[in-house]
């Protein structure tokens, strides 16, 4: 399985989108990310992890899962990198490949070497943006494929058999 660790922070400041709503509300920022990394996680069927450091949101270390995205904001006095780089550690091995998404050059060197990969914060945009034209391509074609009655039908005629057909 593959996994990506998401440096959430990193990213945000990274993303046009994210950046923008950084400047007003960053808990919005943070909500974007995580819907934005739902949509790769279903698309991808990647394992995503985002962590965010706790220093942006003072408290204790919590896990929870938001959309099917696990979410750590770290402990105090520990860093997002510090923790990615453990989970990278911990999560290593010959059946999964870890990848790491930041675009900080020291953070990208210590996960190479222990084996991760990384995706820079501009090539998951990058990424992102081609995966939602793909699912905007692939929902057009389905709502194009829908079935057409060989019987000419009135609008009206037509909307109260949907109905029916929906159980309405």
């Amino acid at each position: 399985m593959d996994i990506l660790l998401v440096d959430g922070y990193n990213i945000i400041g990274a993303w046009t989108e994210l950046q923008k709503l950084k400047n007003d509300r960053l808990a919005d920022a943070r909500d974007r990310l995580l819907d934005r990394m739902a949509e790769y996680r279903s698309y991808k069927g990647w394992r995503v992890i985002v962590v965010f450091d706790a220093h942006l949101v003072p408290g204790i270390e919590s896990k929870n899962r938001k959309h099917n995205v696990e979410v750590i904001y770290t402990r105090e006095n520990e860093t997002a990198d510090e923790r990615i780089e453990k989970l990278a550690s911990a999560l290593n091995n010959r059946r999964d490949q870890i990848y790491v998404a930041t675009s900080d050059w020291t953070e990208q060197r210590v996960i190479f070497a222990q084996g991760a990969l990384r995706i820079s914060a501009r090539e998951l945009e990058i990424e992102m943006n081609e995966i939602d034209q793909l699912i905007s391509k692939r929902v057009k074609e389905i709502q194009e494929g829908k079935t057409v009655s060989k019987i000419q039908l009135s609008e009206e005629i037509a909307e109260i058999f949907e109905k029916w057909r929906r159980g309405n």
